[in-house]
């Protein structure tokens, strides 16, 4: 049976996973969603309850009954014609997404991860309401668009806040694209209270921390690589200084291991990303789990066995 791939045509992370289920002689498809509907083909048809047919290219071609799992490592979104109009455009994207897509979506296989699921877990509002009732510790959150309530939360907060992205920190502007992560508030900042207004700002006490951790879950596996930050820049968002930064692959305390996997088990993810933070005195406080982390960067800097454990999930299939 074989694995279909979802990723787009440059992904080291991909290429890895995809080479270790070669040397298992595991059958992969692999595709792009930007691929569809320009060179990827769907026969698909519903017979008692069930979807039959096939998914093919140029070069190969799957049998949707033949698919044992599927890796939705973060494609790029579908392709339609850019010679027609915008709203016939519009109207051909969505029709992919909810046919070709939907079809997917109703395969009984293993997801990693059900596009549902990642749908449904993108939001940090929910994960962190999941992740505490999991027994995991998170940050006292204010999300506001009311200068008031930010500042009560800020004058009584314990030491400085921070204020942080709930997606994406990209912005472009005047074509050059800019990234922005956590950061402490100044007193800039703190003078000027009305910027909250234009949108849902999320403010957060600032964590002491130790250090930070990346616990990279794979089905049963869990992989909790220490980052060590060695400047300031990186102390406050170490995405922001990764010259600075050193690894280690820690041991997990049994309680921690169980709160992560009654997260997993009720947002029904076959893997994630947690980030935590480990202050002075030892306590970890979730701040988000990621549903399509880059994993190759960690098992370079450690030799924790990632890639092996996606190619083994990926591999055992349909649960």
């Amino acid at each position: 049976m074989t694995v279909l791939v979802l990723a787009r045509d440059f992904d080291p992370t991909a290429d890895a996973v995809i080479a270790a289920l070669a040397a298992r002689h595991v059958p992969v498809f692999r595709t792009d969603l930007a691929a569809f509907p320009a060179q990827l083909r769907l026969d698909a048809r519903l017979r008692n309850g069930t979807w039959t047919g096939r998914l093919w290219n140029a070069h190969h071609e799957v049998d949707l009954a033949d698919i044992r799992s599927i890796w939705n490592r973060n494609p790029s979104p579908y392709q339609v014609d850019s010679a027609l109009p915008a709203d016939v455009q519009d109207f051909c994207h969505r029709e992919a997404k909810l046919g070709f897509g939907g079809v997917l979506a109703a395969l009984y296989v293993l997801w990693a991860n059900h596009p549902n699921r990642c749908a449904d877990a993108m939001f940090k509002p929910y994960q962190w309401k999941v992740a505490a009732g999991c027994g995991l510790t998170v940050a006292d959150t204010v999300i506001t668009n009311d200068p008031d309530a930010a500042d009560r939360f800020i004058s009584t907060a314990r030491g400085d806040t921070i204020t942080k992205a709930l997606g994406p920190t990209g912005i472009r502007r005047d074509g050059q694209a800019t990234t922005g992560g956590t950061r402490r508030l100044t007193g800039s900042d703190l003078a000027t209270l009305g910027g909250v207004t234009r949108t849902a700002a999320t403010l957060q006490p600032f964590v002491p921390k130790a250090f930070e951790v990346r616990l990279t879950v794979i089905g049963e596996d869990m992989f909790p690589i220490a980052i060590h930050a060695h400047s300031e820049a990186a102390y406050v968002d170490y995405r922001s200084d990764p010259d600075n930064l050193s690894y280690k692959l820690l041991d997990l305390s049994p309680d921690l291991a169980q709160a992560v996997a009654r997260y997993m088990e009720k947002t029904g993810l076959a893997y994630a990303a947690f980030d935590f933070v480990v202050t002075p005195d030892g306590e970890w406080v979730m701040l988000e789990a990621n549903t399509g982390p880059q994993m190759g960067w960690l098992e370079a800097a450690t030799g924790a066995p990632i890639t092996e454990a996606m190619a083994t999930l990926l591999a055992k299939g349909t649960p």
